[in-house]
């Protein structure tokens, strides 16, 4: 479904949000895997993935509740998105981290530089943050 006569711009956003799903497993998957014990695992395997998504969505999903300037949300993202690069690098895969890294660069990069509004309109485009 092309919502804005943008194919790629809906493109880049689906990709973005499979991103922030894979970041959260890699967040799981990391705490599973660096606990001393059974109560320590589970506690950053569920934790940490769960402490991530409450900053993502107060401060840097499309409608958040407290949405920061452009800077804040940024800084959100790169906590999260960038943590889920160095939970795969903690579990042992260097080589993915970097690929995990770069495919988020590109696509914060895409999503924000190219963020305007829809053609014929005033609003930003869907899952844009107003100005």
């Amino acid at each position: 479904m092309v919502v804005d006569g943008r194919p790629w711009y809906v493109a880049n956003e689906l990709l973005a949000f499979l991103i922030e799903i894979v970041a959260l497993g890699l967040l799981c998957w990391w705490g599973f895997a660096s606990g001393g014990g059974v109560g320590v695992s589970v506690l950053l395997g569920l934790g940490t993935p769960a402490v991530a998504a409450a900053l993502w969505g107060l401060f840097a999903a499309p409608r958040a509740p407290f949405r920061p300037p452009l800077p804040g949300v940024l800084l959100v993202k790169g906590l999260v998105l960038g943590g889920g690069a160095l939970a795969l690098y903690g579990v042992g895969h260097p080589v993915g981290a970097v690929a995990v890294a770069v495919v988020t660069l590109v696509n914060v990069t895409v999503a924000e530089v190219f963020r305007r509004p829809a053609p014929g309109g005033t609003e930003p485009a869907p899952g844009a943050a107003a100005p």
